[in-house]
């Protein structure tokens, strides 16, 4: 935990220098950043009680009504009393207001792309997902995402041996050996592979691969469902069962009679996705630790 804390304070280090360079487009005008961010507020929508805008900033009551005193001085915003209630007072940005709101955005844009600008299209790709990551696991809300569902292309097939070699042995201490079994499955698909009996699926969260699953011939009759995996941070959203599906469909329309899979006792996980599925345990072989288990289904 000490250690994890001291990342953390030390992110946050680095973190503080970026936005001040990031804040330096604000810290030339003549409002401070609480001042911008009320006119953000404002901005998006076209009136605001001052109550409600002061709770969603968190703001005290005479600082806001002091700062939006000095916006009215500057023609920015107009105020007047609520047609509901006179004890309420609404507030709304004049032409003027938009304007000076729309160039402190713009300037503050050009600095963010200012900062990514030396930054290479995949690290792009890396840090947004990041960010993601971090509103994710901090923030109040961890609703589902929305995933994206496509065939691989170049550099998929070395994510999916590394995903596999390095998650498994993080989470189960599996070694090399799987690594390579795996590296060998991806070897065998690529190797004559025929695109109208086999097929594979790649899923991208926030721009990221998150996870894959493979549908490879085993004979005439019978399809292999293989190197199901979903990445650990999008867990919980229903991918698996979503590539399961389009595994089964897939196979279903290439005229496959049936469809297996090879999978391990200790992924509980996976083995609860096979079972809603449909598909059935039908083989059993005990390992080193673990027991290998065959399911099957008709289709």
């Amino acid at each position: 935990m000490e250690n994890h804390v001291a990342e953390v304070r030390a992110f946050n280090r680095f973190y503080t220098g970026v936005i001040g360079v990031l804040h330096q487009s604000v810290l030339d005008a003549p409002y401070s950043l609480t001042e911008v961010r009320v006119l953000f507020e404002l901005d998006r929508q076209d009136r605001m009680e001052a109550g409600e805008l002061r709770r969603l900033l968190g703001l005290d009551a005479g600082y806001l009504s002091r700062m939006l005193g000095r916006f009215e001085t500057d023609g920015l915003v107009v105020r007047e009393r609520s047609a509901s209630d006179a004890r309420r007072q609404v507030i709304a940005l004049t032409e003027a207001g938009r304007a000076t709101f729309a160039a402190l955005d713009e300037h503050a844009a050009e600095q963010v792309r200012g900062l990514l600008d030396g930054v290479t299209e995949e690290d792009r790709r890396r840090l947004i997902a990041s960010m993601g990551t971090i509103q994710e696991v901090l923030g109040e809300s961890r609703g589902a995402r929305p995933y994206v569902i496509r065939p691989p292309r170049p550099g998929d097939l070395g994510w999916v041996v590394y995903r596999h070699g390095l998650l498994y042995s993080q989470e189960y201490g599996w070694g090399m050996e799987f690594e390579a079994l795996v590296a060998g499955i991806v070897a065998d698909y690529v190797d004559g592979h025929d695109p109208l009996r086999e097929a594979g699926w790649i899923v991208e969260v926030d721009g990221e691969r998150a996870g894959c699953v493979f549908c490879v011939r085993k004979d005439d009759e019978t399809a292999q469902l293989r190197m199901l995996l979903v990445e650990p941070s999008t867990r919980g959203m229903g991918i698996g069962g979503r590539l399961v599906e389009e595994c089964l469909r897939f196979a279903g329309a290439a005229g496959y009679r049936r469809i297996v899979l090879w999978t391990r006792d200790v992924l509980l996980g996976a083995r609860r996705i096979y079972r809603t599925a449909g598909f059935e345990l039908i083989e059993k072989k005990e390992g080193e630790g673990f027991t290998e288990e065959v399911w099957a289904r008709d289709l």
